[in-house]
């Protein structure tokens, strides 16, 4: 999804026979808030998509978008969200969807959304958050969601009932590994491979799903070296979900 264009400057997707390029490059109203208006486009831009595929969705300014991919998904589901901020902060304009208060959105209005695993935040965050959303999240926060074992123990205690739906911001790297557009927490890129790799091999074995995934988190800054963390980053996250066959079908494996 290009609303920043930061894309056209990357090259993680080069190769790639299936990919497709949704324009929304200076719409109104999209800008870290996404009003009526910006919404309505955006709808019709990828009304012909459905939520699985893999989906670069730009900077933290756009994360609002996985809301928006979310409501396509139309049977009971989990959103493991791995990020620096929990994104369930109540909106300071109205009802408008807005890059920090998406995912508190997602749990009032999309009935098909059963729970949150929110890996990443601080937990003096989390407790900030209303205390019915508390409810519905499980949570894994501050320091602990970058320890190898801790995040990969939390992980492996999900329950495999409900198909998973994963959304990945950078910003949960640390700056070592990715330069983003908002405060960044401290786990390493390999980290968040391997687990994601760990959350595939259970849920290739219990059947369990994964109806699409989201990464954001690109840099909007004039430096050469963020982009090329973030490329790099992107790159990788992309070839792992294509090796490991958990939305690809095994013949799109040569596609990257």
């Amino acid at each position: 999804m290009d609303f920043s264009g930061i894309y056209r400057q990357e090259r993680f997707h080069e190769g790639i026979k299936n990919s497709s390029w949704v324009e929304v490059q200076g719409l109104p109203g999209s800008n870290c808030y996404c009003d009526e208006e910006a919404m309505d486009s955006i709808r019709k831009k990828i009304q012909k998509f459905s939520a699985q595929g893999i989906h670069f969705i730009d900077s933290g300014n756009y994360h609002y978008m996985s809301r928006i991919w979310l409501e396509k998904i139309q049977e009971p589901f989990r959103l493991l969200l791995f990020d620096n901020h929990t994104d369930m902060q109540p909106p300071a304009f109205g009802g408008i969807l807005s890059c920090g208060g998406w995912a508190a959105d997602s749990l009032s209005s999309l009935p098909y959304l059963k729970e949150i695993v929110l890996v990443g935040p601080s937990e003096e965050d989390f407790l900030q958050i209303d205390p019915s959303f508390q409810k519905r999240t499980r949570f894994l926060g501050g320091k602990a969601a970058g320890q190898e074992n801790v995040l990969y123990d939390f992980l492996q205690e999900l329950p495999m009932d409900l198909p998973f739906y994963f959304s990945i911001d950078k910003d949960i790297l640390d700056k070592a590994d990715a330069a983003t557009a908002w405060s960044q927490g401290e786990m390493k890129l390999d980290t968040l491979l391997e687990a994601l790799k760990r959350m595939g091999k259970r849920m290739k074995t219990s059947g369990t799903p994964l109806l699409g995934v989201d990464i954001c988190g690109e840099w909007d800054g004039d430096a050469l070296e963020g982009k090329e963390k973030n490329d790099r980053a992107n790159r990788r996250l992309l070839e792992l979900f294509v090796s490991e066959n958990l939305l690809c079908k095994e013949e799109d494996k040569d596609q990257i």
